[in-house]
């Protein structure tokens, strides 16, 4: 679960006469999320600036500006410290990390924790998906690094939590369509709105959204289809009590294009030459529901219990040749996954004193488990004497595999001074995995087996306020991430069974940083030094598969500043850059891999800026420029091959509209890559035929038009 640190995040980039949706004066609201009271900036409360923590903040409309509102690749790239890369692989979902954590994950996320509404996106075992984040409802997404990370626990390197929005007064009607290059569609709805302002007992609140995307893609054979539903219910239940139901569901039919030589890449990046042979795809289907309940026992005392329930199933067919499906201990070209899983997490906040001293103390209990049914099939049947490719063929894996985790957690905050502030917590984190072999043939033995990993997870922080618009904070943290359950399904070597003798690597922290307040805007700057203890990384990657082993010990350092700011009432601009080093501190020799001390870790770029200019007022013709920069990415451990630096440029320009007092449009149209840059997205790291690229688009275009009623 996502549990709240004792600070709040606030954007303070607003001016007075326009306050963000942070600077309003709330509590501990019907989800639960907020951290703790957040003062309008005019009244010295607390903000992201107090936050002693490498935290940003991108708030829901800036997700939707002029935006197609289909990836979180859209408006992440601004985030300092992370890199998130759009595969234009709506079947492999977006490659993301957070100061290098993540950064060899083949398909969806590893290393970074991901929340919505409070609900994991990361399964126990640390693998998380983002493709059922709702960005036409999105409040927030709050951006964690550094130490503050090691509190959530397993595979937390960084932490994403999005937060939909809250319905309220008056009820608002939305509808939004987006079309662009590549034969791209969005439509969507949302309804939003209350019975009352909830502060009263049998006050509603409600958000409801759904949306359709179509593509045919950049590249040959990656044509995707996402239905995405997702919606919030609250009810304050008494004057003291209140009760939200969540719920969400997405399917994805999408190609696979796969990766791409070099020479593959300069020739034609919009090819897919295996994935047409082998007709390579995924489906996923995947439903999930939510309750949270929070209590204020007292007025200095809160309960809140949050539980969760879901499944996913997914489908993927690979490109690989029916030779090595010869073999008996090959599991086959076709992986069946059906996982379910569930959690509940009872959390206890008490704000006291200890003497003269104010402290806040957030205890509680996180429990979460998986249950994954994994089979394997060949790609292909024979018919007439003939392989028919993409077809599901012979059984060749089944087993059931366990995974759970029992982590209780300990936060506190002492205000030391009017400027000092202590912040100290501790999570032990347990997490057990098991797995039941059915598929026992000759060649290929019973695999079963299971393993168990401890592990307790310190941090601590200082912070001295300098002005009331400056401060600094150190900070220091321990975190751990295990091996998920893909990254155990397979041996480097090609032998059967888990790779069950994989270690949990383990992280230390420190971190300085300072913030300062500029006007209406801020600046922030963060230095830190991440080394690790058997770092997991990619052995082997071919045929759609990859393979793990521990590399020793590595080390990721850097530096990241940001600033934003507003000028007058409707311009704003946003700066952010990434300095990071990450490298391999041993020598590593095994049977796959042979790194030499001082190489450099694969894909992250040790360089990243962003920066934005943009006009928005309220009403008329809004614009805004984009340029972002990424320095070249290494493909391998040997550093032997690298996708080339690039710099983006995007353009969008639209017109706000409103009349009647309750209907507003909102029309836009964008350019992406405006001057055609050649360029590499993402890269498959290590991937054992040298096809690590997965090539971006050239120059494209979108546009848009978003009606809003609004009941009055």
């Amino acid at each position: 679960m996502f549990q709240p640190l004792s600070v709040s995040y606030a954007q303070t980039s607003a001016p007075a006469d326009k306050p963000s949706a942070a600077d309003k004066k709330v509590k501990s609201d019907s989800q639960g999320n907020t951290l703790l009271i957040v003062a309008q900036q005019q009244n010295g409360g607390l903000s992201e600036l107090d936050t002693p923590a490498a935290v940003s903040v991108v708030n829901g409309d800036d997700v939707r500006d002029s935006r197609p509102q289909v990836n979180l690749s859209e408006s992440l790239t601004g985030v300092p410290g992370l890199q998130v890369q759009n595969r234009q692989n709506y079947s492999q979902d977006l490659q993301l990390s957070v100061r290098g954590f993540g950064s060899s994950s083949t398909y969806g996320v590893s290393g970074v924790r991901i929340y919505v509404d409070g609900i994991p996106a990361t399964m126990p075992d640390g693998q998380g998906q983002t493709s059922n984040i709702d960005l036409s409802s999105v409040d927030k997404i709050e951006v964690l690094r550094g130490p503050f990370s090691a509190l959530y626990g397993n595979a937390s390197g960084g932490v994403v939590n999005v937060e939909t929005q809250t319905g309220q007064q008056p009820t608002t009607l939305t509808a939004g369509t987006y079309f662009g290059s590549y034969g791209s569609f969005r439509n969507s709805v949302k309804a939003s709105g209350s019975t009352g302002d909830g502060t009263h007992p049998g006050d509603v609140n409600y958000t409801i959204s759904a949306s359709r995307f179509t593509t045919q893609g950049f590249r040959d054979h990656s044509s995707a289809r996402k239905n995405l539903g997702n919606g919030k219910l609250g009810v304050r239940i008494d004057d003291r009590s209140t009760l939200t139901l969540m719920f969400n569901s997405v399917t994805v039919d999408a190609g696979d294009p796969g990766g791409l030589t070099e020479s593959e890449w300069k020739a034609n990046p919009t090819q897919s030459p295996r994935a047409d042979q082998y007709n390579t795809r995924k489906s996923i289907d995947q439903t999930q529901v939510g309750l949270r309940y929070v209590r204020e026992m007292t007025d200095n005392d809160e309960l809140s219990i949050m539980t969760y329930k879901g499944e996913r199933h997914t489908t993927q067919y690979q490109s690989i040749p029916p030779g090595p499906q010869a073999s008996p201990a090959y599991p086959g070209g076709v992986i069946v996954l059906e996982r379910r899983y569930q959690g509940i997490d009872t959390r206890w906040k008490h704000d006291g004193q200890l003497g003269a001293v104010p402290v806040t103390l957030i205890g509680g209990l996180d429990y979460e488990t998986m249950t994954e049914r994994r089979m394997g099939y060949k790609n292909f049947i024979v018919e007439n004497g003939v392989n028919e490719y993409g077809v599901k063929g012979d059984e060749r894996r089944n087993e059931k595999n366990k995974m759970w985790n029992l982590d209780p957690y300990l936060q506190s905050t002492w205000k030391l001074t009017d400027r000092w502030t202590l912040n100290a917590g501790v999570r032990y984190s347990t997490v057990s995995f098991s797995s039941k072999d059915y598929y026992i043939v000759p060649g290929n033995g019973d695999d079963s087996g299971s393993t168990r990993y401890h592990k307790a997870l310190p941090m601590g922080s200082l912070s001295y306020a300098l002005t009331p618009a400056s401060n600094l904070y150190v900070s220091a943290g321990r975190g751990f991430e295990t091996p998920t359950i893909n990254q155990l399904s397979y041996r480097p070597d090609g032998s059967t069974g888990l790779n069950i003798n994989l270690k949990p690597s383990t992280s230390n922290t420190v971190e300085l940083g300072s913030k300062t307040r500029i006007g209406y805007g801020l600046l922030t700057a963060a230095i830190f030094q991440t080394d690790t203890d058997n770092d997991l990384a990619v052995a082997t990657s071919g045929s759609g598969r990859s393979s793990y082993a521990n590399v020793g010990k590595t080390r990721r350092r850097g530096l990241e500043l940001s600033f934003d700011q507003q000028f007058s009432s409707d311009w704003r601009l946003r700066m952010a850059w990434t300095l990071l080093d990450a490298t391999y501190r041993d020598n590593v020799n095994t049977s796959v891999s042979n790194i030499p001390a001082g190489n450099k870790l694969p894909g992250i770029a040790r360089n990243s800026a962003y920066a934005s200019l943009g006009w928005a007022p309220p009403e008329g013709f809004h614009a805004g420029a984009e340029l972002r920069y990424m320095s070249d990415i290494q493909a391998n451990d040997a550093n032997t091959a690298q996708a080339p630096a690039y710099t983006l440029t995007s353009l969008n320009a639209g017109y706000r509209l409103n009349w009647r007092s309750n209907w507003s449009l909102d029309l836009f149209t964008r350019v992406d890559n405006l001057f055609d840059r050649h360029y590499v997205g993402s890269v498959i790291v290590n991937e054992t035929n040298s096809r690590y690229f997965e090539p971006a688009p050239g120059r494209n275009w979108g546009g848009g038009a978003t009606l809003t009623y609004t009941f009055e």
